[in-house]
């Protein structure tokens, strides 16, 4: 799915500027994201494209800029800020707690009581249930503790808990890093599921066949800033990558 100029972003970050010290880690970067849409963000390291998801995150609020979610500014000061409006990280690392198994992940820090003041394993197992149905049909290690579990099926179980609580915006950071070929497919069929449901995603990646596979838009920053923003289907490997090493913009991009 392409975005379109009538349409309202889902985020839109606008002139955006994060400085650490002396050093303007992102400067006066604009970007946007529309709903069902894929915007892989690359760039060498120290690009900036981290700093700029932790600032949309809420990890890192910008010094400067304005940040639109469905149309509306937004103040984005902490990452609590950052879910009141829907929108979550997905490290690389996936934030899951080995020992426990996905329901106890989904709802690690937001568990379900019940009137007694018991933990509800029931009601969270049955929750559980009901939103691996969507994202992962194929899911059936529910009381498996996650360490047991491959490596698409542990990110089943974020992506599974930033759905439960109503995100609308994914910042996937390297979602197929040290996956196999069959753990690859699944987190594809999963980002494929999301964005069939409106879900927008913003894609950290260092894989440029990653990029080309899972992204609508790709989005290039080099030394803090955007050299552009191309459509996947009308650039090539190369264009990007000399867009990423020498910050030269193909023909068309914005």
């Amino acid at each position: 799915m392409t975005a379109t100029a009538t349409r309202t972003p889902l985020v839109e970050m606008r002139d955006i500027h994060v400085s650490f010290g002396g050093l303007r880690a992102v400067n006066g970067v604009t970007i946007t994201l529309y709903p069902g849409e894929v915007v892989a963000l690359v760039g060498g390291n120290g690009a900036g494209k981290s700093t700029l998801m932790h600032t949309l995150a809420g990890a890192h609020p910008a010094d400067s800029g304005q940040i639109l979610v469905n149309g509306n500014p937004v103040s984005i000061e902490n990452p609590r800020d950052a879910r009141t409006h829907g929108i979550e990280v997905i490290y690389q690392r996936l934030a899951l707690a080995d020992n426990i198994d996905a329901s106890g992940n989904v709802f690690l820090g937001r568990e379900l009581r019940t009137r007694s003041g018991a933990l509800d394993d029931s009601a969270m197992a049955s929750a559980t249930r009901d939103v691996m149905k969507r994202l992962n049909p194929r899911f059936k290690n529910l009381n498996t503790a996650v360490r047991s579990l491959s490596g698409g099926q542990r990110q089943s179980v974020a992506i599974a808990r930033a759905v439960h609580f109503n995100a609308k915006i994914l910042i996937m950071d390297e979602p197929t890093a040290a996956l196999g070929p069959a753990e690859t497919e699944q987190v594809r069929e999963l980002i494929e599921q999301l964005k069939s449901e409106g879900i927008g995603i913003f894609l950290i990646s260092h894989d440029i066949h990653d990029v080309f596979d899972l992204a609508d838009r790709i989005s290039v920053m080099m030394q803090g800033q955007l050299v552009g923003t191309v459509d996947k289907n009308k650039v090539t490997k190369d264009e990007v990558l000399a867009m990423i090493i020498m910050g030269q913009k193909p023909a068309g991009a914005n």
